[in-house]
C-alpha cells in the first residue's frame, strides 16, 4: 500500500508526534486516519519493538523521522517542525520534555498557536504524577476496576483497551480537536493534559448516577451489566465455545426466552429469588447446541444474542465483513479507521513506517534548516 491524500476530514491538520508506547501513538494513529499530516519523531536506537515496526499497526498512515533529541540540534530540528505543526503530542513522564528543551514555553515562543497534547498515565500533577504505572494501575485507582468481574471472584481485568485506549488515547484526540477549535478562534495554543486516571475515572460516569439513583451497588456481579442478572451474562455452549446474552429490555427479553422454548411469563424479573434458577435453566439449554447453531437460531430476532468470536474470527462474520470493519495493510488484517464520514472519508494513508524512513523527506518538506549538516552528525538518521 503506498501514501495517498487521504482527504480525510482532518486534511490540513499538521501534528508532531514525539515517539511513545501504547496511547500515545494509537491517538496518532486515530488523528492520522482521519487525514492529519503527522510526523512520527523517533530515537535513534528506539526503534526496537515486540512488534517489528512492519507489522505495527498503530504506525500505520504517518511518516518517521529519527532524531537525537539529546542534542541541541536534534532538538532545534523539532523546533523547526513545531513552527509548521498544529499539535504537538508527547507521551513522556512529567518535567521530561522541558528538560530536553521542548517543553510548552519554548515551542509557544516558535509557534503561539501550538496545541500541546500530553498523555501520561497519573497527569501532569499530584502526588504519583511521576510514579511509573500501567493500565491496570489506573483502573485500579479509579473504582473502574473493582467493580469489573463475577460476585465473589477477583475483578477481571480488561486487558488495556478501558484505560490506555479508551480513558488515554480517546480522551487525548478529543481534548487536541478541541484546542484546536479554539485556538482558530483564539489564536493561542494551550496544553492538553490527558491522564488516564482522568479518562478512565470519566468513563464510570454513568455508574455514579445509578450509585446515585440506588440501581447500583458498589459490588461485583450483583448489577445490571456486570453479570449479576441471568439475562446479561455469557454462556458456553456445547463446543466449549460461549454465546453472549444482553436482552435487557422486557420485549427483547420476552423474545429471547421464547426462542428458548421458555415461557417469560413463569419467570418474575423482579424476583432475585428466581434468578439462580433461571441462569441455571438458561446454561443448560445453551450445552445443547454449538456456539455457531445458536447463532443461527438466534439470527435475524431481537434477543440480543451473538457469538463471542476470536480476535481471528471476528473480522470473517458477514456484518463486519460487509462494512470492511477489518482491512488487510501490508499483509496484516487489523480494524479500520473509525468512525466514518458520508463525505470525507478516513482512510489507512500508509503502510506502517519504519523508524527513520521519511527523516530526509520530511525535514526537507517541512523547511528544517540544515538538513544535510543533521545527517552528516548522526543527529538526524535516515534508515
Amino acid at each position: 500500500m503506498t501514501s495517498t491524500p487521504s482527504g480525510g476530514p482532518l486534511t490540513g491538520l499538521r501534528v508532531v508526534e514525539l515517539a511513545g508506547i501504547g496511547p500515545g501513538p494509537f491517538a496518532a494513529m486515530l488523528l492520522a486516519d482521519l487525514g492529519a499530516e503527522i510526523v512520527r519523531v523517533d530515537r535513534p536506537g528506539e526503534g526496537a519493538s515486540v512488534i517489528p515496526p512492519e507489522l505495527d499497526a498503530m504506525r500505520r498512515s504517518r511518516k518517521s523521522i529519527v532524531l537525537n533529541l539529546r542534542s541541541e540540534a536534534g532538538v532545534g530540528a523539532v523546533l523547526d517542525l513545531v513552527e509548521k505543526a498544529d499539535v504537538l503530542i508527547e507521551g513522556f513522564r512529567p518535567g521530561v520534555t522541558e528538560r530536553l528543551g521542548l517543553g510548552p514555553d519554548r515551542c509557544w515562543e516558535r509557534n503561539p498557536k501550538l496545541v500541546y497534547g500530553r498523555m501520561t498515565g497519573w497527569g501532569q500533577d499530584g502526588p504519583l504524577a511521576t510514579s511509573a504505572g500501567h493500565d491496570i494501575s489506573y483502573l485500579a485507582l479509579t473504582g473502574a476496576l473493582h467493580a469489573m468481574g463475577r460476585a465473589g471472584e477477583d475483578p477481571a481485568v480488561p486487558l488495556n483497551l478501558v484505560g490506555d485506549f479508551g480513558g488515554g488515547s480517546l480522551y487525548l484526540v478529543v481534548g487536541v480537536l478541541a484546542a484546536v477549535y479554539e485556538a482558530a478562534r483564539s489564536g493561542k495554543g494551550q496544553v492538553v493534559d490527558a491522564a488516564i486516571v482522568d479518562g478512565a475515572a470519566s468513563l464510570t460516569t454513568v455508574l455514579h448516577g445509578m450509585m446515585s439513583a440506588g440501581i447500583w451497588r458498589d459490588e461485583r456481579g450483583v448489577n445490571e451489566l456486570d453479570t449479576g442478572r441471568p439475562w446479561y451474562d455469557v454462556y458456553s455452549t456445547s463446543d466449549d465455545k460461549h454465546v453472549a446474552v444482553g436482552p435487557i429490555e422486557p420485549k427483547f427479553f420476552a423474545e429471547f426466552m421464547t426462542t428458548l422454548d421458555l415461557d417469560p411469563a413463569e419467570w418474575d424479573r423482579t424476583a432475585p429469588e428466581s434468578w439462580p434458577v433461571l441462569r441455571e435453566r438458561i446454561a443448560a439449554i445453551f450445552r445443547t447446541k454449538s456456539r455457531d447453531d445458536w447463532a443461527k437460531v438466534f439470527e435475524g430476532t431481537d434477543a440480543c444474542v451473538s457469538p463471542v468470536l476470536s480476535l481471528t474470527e471476528a473480522p470473517t462474520h458477514p456484518h463486519l465483513a460487509a462494512r470492511n470493519t477489518f482491512v488487510e495493510v501490508g499483509g496484516v488484517t487489523q480494524p479500520a479507521p473509525a468512525p466514518r464520514f458520508s463525505r470525507t472519508p478516513a482512510t489507512i494513508q500508509s503502510n506502517p513506517s519504519a523508524p527513520g524512513s521519511h527523516t530526509r523527506e520530511v525535514l526537507e518538506s517541512w523547511g528544517v534548516r540544515d538538513v544535510d549538516s543533521l545527517l552528516e552528525q548522526g543527529i538526524a538518521v535516515q534508515s
